[in-house]
């Protein structure tokens, strides 16, 4: 297993399934130790979005963690990808991709990514429809090129099981998104993760 290189754990955003607004939700995911954060939210305004990027920056920056941004029409240093976006130039210094096949993976490994999603490991209320779930044995099946997170309606138990497949980490949305108390959510996350990769 390839090191992370956001640290174990990434945060996908979804205002749309918050009980409290986004930056809020953010906040408290950061104070349970979420150190890099996806903005998603590309059904906004350009200029919308933008501020909302600056305000998760401003919350990420005091503990030293990355705001990455999803697509590549706002700047940033880390970028992550859908399959049907373009690797942009000038390159962000860290690149990402969604992946679910081996072939989307062997591309993010041709475009020299430095990390991608893998998805769904499980089925997900996030995306309802989105599948089949490959389950820790086709998340297995696909680790081995750029360091792997894995995702797909995740809760702390299956961080474990995802990091003996093989994934670098795992990456969430609704879990965090959704919750009354999105720093405990975070924190059981790590803990489950640092127990994983403990010697």
């Amino acid at each position: 297993m390839t090191a992370a290189p956001l640290g174990p754990l990434l945060v996908l955003t979804d205002r749309r399934q918050c009980p409290h607004p986004l930056p809020e939700v953010v906040g408290a995911a950061v104070d349970g130790g979420a150190r890099a954060v996806v903005l998603r939210e590309r059904d906004l305004p350009a200029a919308g979005r933008a501020a909302l990027a600056e305000q998760l920056r401003a919350l990420l920056a005091p503990v030293g963690g990355v705001l990455v941004v999803a697509g590549a029409d706002l700047p940033g240093e880390a970028v992550h990808l859908a399959q049907r976006d373009a690797v942009p130039r000038p390159r962000p210094a860290l690149l990402g991709r969604s992946c679910h096949d081996a072939g989307e993976v062997a591309r993010a490994t041709d475009e020299g990514c430095d990390w991608v999603t893998v998805s769904p490991v499980r089925l997900t209320a996030s995306k309802p429809g989105h599948g089949p779930a490959l389950g820790t044995a086709g998340l297995a099946a696909l680790v081995g090129g750029p360091p792997a997170y894995a995702l797909g309606g995740l809760s702390a138990d299956d961080a474990e099981p995802c990091l003996r497949a093989g994934a670098a980490g795992v990456a969430v949305m609704g879990a965090v998104m959704r919750a009354s108390r999105p720093d405990e959510v975070v924190a059981a996350l790590l803990s489950r993760l640092s127990a994983g990769t403990a010697p």
